[in-house]
């Protein structure tokens, strides 16, 4: 295997080595902050909970709840969902709304997203914005999800709204995704996305969310965008940008400049690391340690200092 990571689009030339050392993968929490511009990170230790108690609001990243599948990877990913929503509910201060990065059910079929809106009914928290994964627009090209979760958004399910002072931007980029394909956002997309951006002081935060990476991790098995260059170039003017994104169930995290790249755990089952196998898809490991590679992201976020503090846990963690 070569050091040097051949599918990356962007020819920065990062080997390998630096790849691996600029990831943080599942299991670790990490803070971000940003000061003067520039966002950095470091370990989660006993700050963390004095970032949240500042924060001037807080929400929770969940990912591929994939409803629906009963394979040996988890035949009961009812059963983690509903210990995420447990752990949402546990947590000391209610986060202000939950966003679903997508593949909210495994085959878009009615029961599954029937099955997702009531295990959501338990959670405390009960303003969540989604964006669709591959698997939620599988039997319709995404007419249901549109009717239940995307109304008031444009085209496919994009759209943005604003929480004090953070501009949030939901996109869509599995509308026309092949299987194992690179995602696409498209030009419609990308002319609404530079006019929403137009009206926006450089210097307002922005949260980025959809559920295909918009950073290429690793191409052979769709893990990246195709033309996400060119979102990112609209963003690249911003003083800060956190971009969140599900698809590959597992924690990873890259700083470009002033964007900084955060992938969730999913609450069903974990996949590969890039490379590990001969495809992506769900990964069987011992049932006791299943839990170990589920989990939520919680972000907080201080208005005052312009932070924002990312803290993935797992499901483990609650048992």
């Amino acid at each position: 295997m070569s050091d040097f990571i051949t599918e990356n689009t962007n020819e920065d030339h990062i080997d390998r080595r630096g790849y691996l050392k600029c990831m943080a993968w599942a299991g670790t929490g990490v803070l971000f902050s940003v000061g003067g511009g520039i966002l950095s990170s470091r370990m989660l230790g006993g700050t963390a909970s004095a970032a949240e108690a500042a924060a001037s609001f807080n929400f929770v990243q969940i990912s591929d709840s994939h409803i629906g599948f009963h394979k040996p990877a988890n035949p009961d990913v009812a059963a983690t969902f509903r210990e995420t929503i447990a752990r949402i509910n546990a947590l000391p201060q209610a986060p202000d709304f939950i966003l679903h990065t997508g593949d909210l059910t495994h085959l878009s079929e009615t029961k599954e997203f029937d099955d997702l809106q009531q295990l959501l009914k338990d959670c405390k928290t009960k303003q969540v914005f989604f964006v669709p994964g591959e698997h939620d627009v599988l039997s319709d090209n995404g007419a249901q999800y549109l009717e239940r979760f995307g109304k008031g958004t444009h085209g496919t399910g994009w759209y943005s709204f604003d929480q004090k002072g953070v501009h949030f931007i939901g996109l869509v980029n599995v509308a026309t995704v092949k299987e194992g394909g690179l995602g696409v956002l498209g030009q419609e997309q990308l002319d609404w996305l530079q006019k929403d951006l137009a009206p926006l002081a450089k210097s307002t935060p922005i949260v980025v969310f959809a559920h295909i990476p918009l950073w290429t991790i690793y191409a052979q098995w769709g893990w990246g965008t195709d033309d996400s260059a060119r979102a990112l170039e609209m963003l690249q003017p911003f003083g800060s940008v956190t971009v969140l994104n599900g698809h590959i169930h597992q924690t990873m995290q890259k700083v470009e400049g002033n964007i900084t790249f955060h992938t969730a755990r999913s609450t069903a089952f974990p996949q590969p690391a890039p490379g590990t196998a001969p495809k992506a898809g769900p990964m069987a490991v011992p049932a006791e340690k299943l839990r170990s590679y589920l989990g939520i992201t919680a972000v907080s976020y201080a208005e005052t200092a312009h932070s924002l503090a990312i803290i993935d846990s797992a499901l483990a963690t609650t048992r």
